[in-house]
């Protein structure tokens, strides 16, 4: 559990991280080059930019803060609490300084790749919508007997 609860700084991960990754971040920047399930799960501020794959269930229950994932594939998103979007100019911007600071800081190779063929259209932002989340959808799917990765993502996505 890398980021639970910071308020501040910066992290910048090459490399995977596990599960959990920025749980109730709340207002620091944070980079990794792919998380595990439950990726800014309860986050309430700070932004974090993912370079890589996703685990299940990301960013449930986030009511604040943006994170940028390039290539998300929506199944892996809880949707109760956030909207998707394509990144505007100026978060565009925000990423590409945030992928160089990455680069100079870790050595990435990931990031080197990206900065060498760079295209912001890929990259998207997730934010929090305001709304409350019930566990309704998640326990009566896990008590029909179906898998649980399905019941938590059929919950998530209503």
């Amino acid at each position: 559990m890398i980021g639970y609860g910071a308020t501040a700084r910066g992290d910048f991960l090459r490399g995977l991280v596990g599960e959990r990754f920025c749980v109730r971040n709340s207002g620091a920047l944070a980079v990794a080059e792919g998380t595990g399930d439950h990726g800014c799960e309860y986050m309430t501020g700070g932004r974090v930019v993912i370079l890589g794959p996703v685990g299940r269930n990301f960013a449930a229950g986030m009511s604040g803060g943006i994170a940028y994932v390039l290539d998300l594939p929506q199944i892996r998103v809880n949707r109760e609490m956030v909207d998707l979007d394509q990144v505007e100019e100026d978060d565009a911007k925000f990423v590409r300084e945030v992928v160089e600071r990455h680069h100079a800081e870790t050595g990435s190779a990931v990031a080197a790749r990206l900065l060498a063929d760079w295209d912001p259209g890929p990259v998207h932002q997730g934010h929090a919508q305001g709304l409350q989340a019930g566990a309704v959808g998640r326990l009566a799917g896990r008590a029909r007997g179906r898998d649980i990765n399905e019941a938590v993502m059929a919950a998530a996505h209503g």
